[in-house]
């Protein structure tokens, strides 16, 4: 009895705690997850340019996240339209302003609804669309951290980190952030302060560099002067280049031209020289072409020393090997006995000056 008390006090502990982590982790997901269980609208935003906007996105007012952008895609050719769903209970009107902003340096943005400076403006009906005219992008962060580039050279990473994310919160508008950014710029200006020797070594640096191009002030001015000579060139040779460029084009047309119609002779010749490698890798034939190669260096040493005394060349035909290769005919004993006899014809002179 005792023991059946103990495993029913176990199975219900288990069960209150299976219930607390089911509860504890759809809680999480629905944190994560941005899932709304109140009721909500569903609205839509034109924009100039929604980069890095994704579905998922957190929609905020003031910093708290009221909502989620629920698609982003492309509309009129050069604009993209936003729709997201907010609780219902969140005013959305005539005068209501969507802005893209930053949440980290990583990329990641999220939608920021800011209300109108009409507090008596119309609310809007669900699935209406808050106009471009009312609507602002993501900060360009390019154009903005190449203009700070020299100054970030300047800082740790943490601090370019701090100070960048700083600098976007107080371009987009965010409270709270403008005495951070101070304090980050007092901090910027005791590092370069810290160090002034270095910044000393880069102006002594600089200074001798300078006395150096100063010291060839005459070749620096020549070079300019050619440089200008030659532009000044340039210019007036610019119908020339241009011709050029023309008749470079007429000659890249004729020499298409001439590659398509020699394709197909080409096309044949590779096939030919297909047929004449098979045939050069017959036994037979690697045993002649041993043979010639065998017999070539000692054949041209006799050509070179023959050459040598003039512009003319005297041959004496001594010894005539010749080698006849018949159709092969079965049915023809006769061919074949010719063949025998034709094989290995050898014809060899008797002058003296072949003894």
């Amino acid at each position: 009895m005792s023991r059946n008390s103990e495993t029913m006090a176990a199975g219900i502990k288990l069960a209150i705690f299976t219930l607390a982590s089911i509860l504890v982790t759809g809680l999480l997901a629905a944190i994560m997850g941005n899932f709304g269980f109140g009721p909500g609208k569903v609205y839509k935003a034109e924009f100039t340019s929604a980069s890095q906007l994704e579905k998922g996105d957190d929609v905020r007012v003031a910093g708290v996240a009221i909502g989620e952008v629920k698609k982003v895609e492309h509309f009129k050719r050069n604009r993209a339209l936003v729709t997201f769903r907010v609780k219902a209970d969140v005013p959305v009107t005539t005068s209501t302003r969507a802005e893209i902003r930053f949440k980290n340096l990583v990329g990641d943005r999220y939608l920021a609804i800011e209300p109108g400076k009409n507090p008596k403006a119309k609310r809007l009906d669900a699935d209406s669309t808050i106009p471009v005219a009312n609507t602002e992008p993501a900060l360009d962060l390019t154009t903005l951290f190449n203009g700070f580039k020299p100054l970030f050279t300047a800082l740790d990473p943490d601090q370019v980190n701090e100070l960048s994310m700083n600098l976007v919160q107080v371009l987009q508008g965010e409270g709270g952030t403008v005495a951070s950014l101070l304090e980050n710029t007092a901090s910027l200006t005791g590092t370069l302060a810290g160090r002034d020797d270095l910044i000393g070594e880069v102006i002594t640096n600089l200074s001798k560099t300078m006395d150096t191009v100063n010291g060839r002030s005459g070749q620096l001015t020549a070079l300019i002067k050619e440089l200008k000579g030659w532009m000044k060139n340039l210019a007036t040779d610019r119908k020339t280049i241009g011709g050029s460029l023309d008749n470079i084009s007429d000659l890249t047309e004729v020499v298409a031209g001439l590659i398509e119609e020699a394709r197909p002779y080409l096309k044949a010749d590779v096939a030919e020289l297909k047929k004449v490698s098979q045939l050069l890798t017959r036994p037979e034939s690697r045993d002649v072409l041993t043979e010639l190669l065998d017999r070539l260096p000692e054949s041209m040493t006799d050509q070179t020393r023959t050459g040598t005394y003039g512009s003319w060349y005297n041959y004496y035909l001594c010894a005539v090997s010749v080698k006849i290769q018949l159709p092969i005919l079965s049915d023809v004993p006769l061919l074949d006995e010719l063949q025998k006899l034709l094989g290995s014809f050898k014809l060899k002179s008797s002058a003296a000056r072949c003894q």
